[in-house]
């Protein structure tokens, strides 16, 4: 094929509008946000929390045929303004994780393996557990005589 000087001009010619036509640039935020849109039509928006610190962030989850779809964060929420850290962005993955456990387990002491346990098992366990270490380590005064009525021994995070 013989490039012909009327074609060189054209093939220029549609060069430097592409070069133009590209620094001008296409509102991709109105496309952006049109796609983001698709990718939650139906669903149903639950405010949620993050699970993984005591910052406790708002999360909102989007819902369709029972099943979370998509996690972000609330822009509403005063502490974090919509952003999640690294944690709070997994909350999708972790919820739909083919690895997650929707039954206590249970290893005994000594044991080389685990057993499923009902809930209601695992919560009066948990119960009995925390009453006798709470017993056990009880302080009603401190060291001067001041009433102070807690435990050392137990944390809770």
């Amino acid at each position: 094929m013989e490039l012909t000087r009327r074609g060189f001009i054209k093939i220029t010619g549609l060069g430097f509008a592409g070069i133009a036509v590209s620094q001008v640039g296409w509102p991709t935020r109105v496309f952006a946000a049109h796609a983001e849109g698709l990718k939650v039509a139906g669903a149903k928006e639950v405010i949620t929390v993050c699970p993984f610190c005591s910052v406790i962030c708002n999360v909102i989850a989007h819902v369709k045929d029972g099943k979370i779809i998509n996690t972000e964060g609330d822009p509403g929420y005063p502490v974090s303004e919509g952003a999640l850290c690294a944690k709070g962005s997994s909350v999708l993955k972790m919820v739909n994780s083919e690895h997650r456990l929707f039954k206590p387990l249970y290893r005994a002491p000594n044991s080389n393996h685990w057993e499923e346990k009902s809930w209601e098992w695992t919560v009066n366990r948990l119960a009995e557990r925390i009453k006798q270490t709470r017993d056990a380590t009880f302080i009603r005064n401190n060291k001067d005589g001041k009433e102070v009525n807690r435990t050392d021994s137990i944390f809770w995070l």
